[in-house]
């Protein structure tokens, strides 16, 4: 039987090997690329340059490095899934579901959308639906606001090309420049809102959650109808669910 190593592409193994450099780094230079991969800066340069033009990677504002692309944020397996992190959550949710009574679920970003991994469902008669494995569009939610905070300008902006914006409910931020707006906010309070822009009548608050990269990263949000969801509630709902992120125990 013929060795598989015999049929390798080098370049396309290159490539693969660099892609696969994205899941554990935010940012990669050239230099760097060269440094894991043992392969010459020109070599790097190039496959960094290729995947760049098929949307596996980003280029950074300063132009020296290079971030994972929404092809491969989308290809990217959501996070919140495996069954050892799913474990680590029980208490998060038990403890965020306790403290605001309402529908509380974790999300993972996966492209322009945000997918429920998981969650507990309120138990007054009125109450937010959980969905988990439901997907929704992230400029809508406050879940996917938080996660899209993590990310870089220019990666946003790799989601988002157009500067119009798809409405979902009547009541959707459209505009890429009130997103990224909206987003510098997050960063500052720490937290997103939404108010009936996923959903009419449904009000969300959310945090961050977990994870150190993109591929990783959770938020915790608390949804609710819109007249058990003012300002003020929605601000107390996210320091209870700030608190309740931070008994998620470490990985064993």
């Amino acid at each position: 039987m013929a060795d598989p190593k015999n049929y390798i592409i080098e370049s396309l193994d290159t490539g693969l090997r660099l892609m696969r450099l994205f899941l554990t780094h935010d940012t990669l230079s050239v230099t760097d690329a060269a440094r894991e991969l043992d392969v010459a800066r020109s070599t790097a340069h190039r496959v960094l340059s290729t995947l760049e033009s098929r949307g596996f990677a980003t280029r950074d504002a300063s132009g020296r490095g290079y971030s994972a692309g929404p092809e491969l944020v989308t290809l990217g397996r959501p996070a919140g899934y495996g069954p050892e992190i799913r474990t680590r959550l029980q208490i998060v949710l038990d403890a965020a579901a306790a403290a605001t009574g309402e529908t509380v679920s974790t999300a993972a970003l996966i492209g322009d959308q945000v997918i429920i991994t998981d969650g507990r469902e309120s138990a007054h008669p009125v109450r937010a639906v959980l969905e988990t494995g439901r997907a929704h569009p992230a400029h809508a939610t406050s879940a996917g606001k938080v996660l899209l905070a993590q990310l870089t300008t220019e990666q946003v902006c790799a989601l988002y090309p157009e500067e119009r914006l798809p409405d979902v409910s009547g009541t959707t931020p459209t505009s890429r420049s009130d997103l990224l707006s909206s987003l510098a906010a997050v960063r500052t309070l720490g937290r997103a809102d939404s108010t009936g822009e996923s959903v009419r009548g449904m009000n969300t608050v959310a945090v961050p959650l977990a994870g150190t990269s993109w591929r990783d990263r959770l938020a915790l949000m608390a949804s609710m109808p819109a007249d058990r969801g003012d300002e003020s509630r929605r601000g107390r709902h996210a320091l209870a669910l700030q608190a309740a992120a931070g008994l998620l125990p470490p990985p064993s």
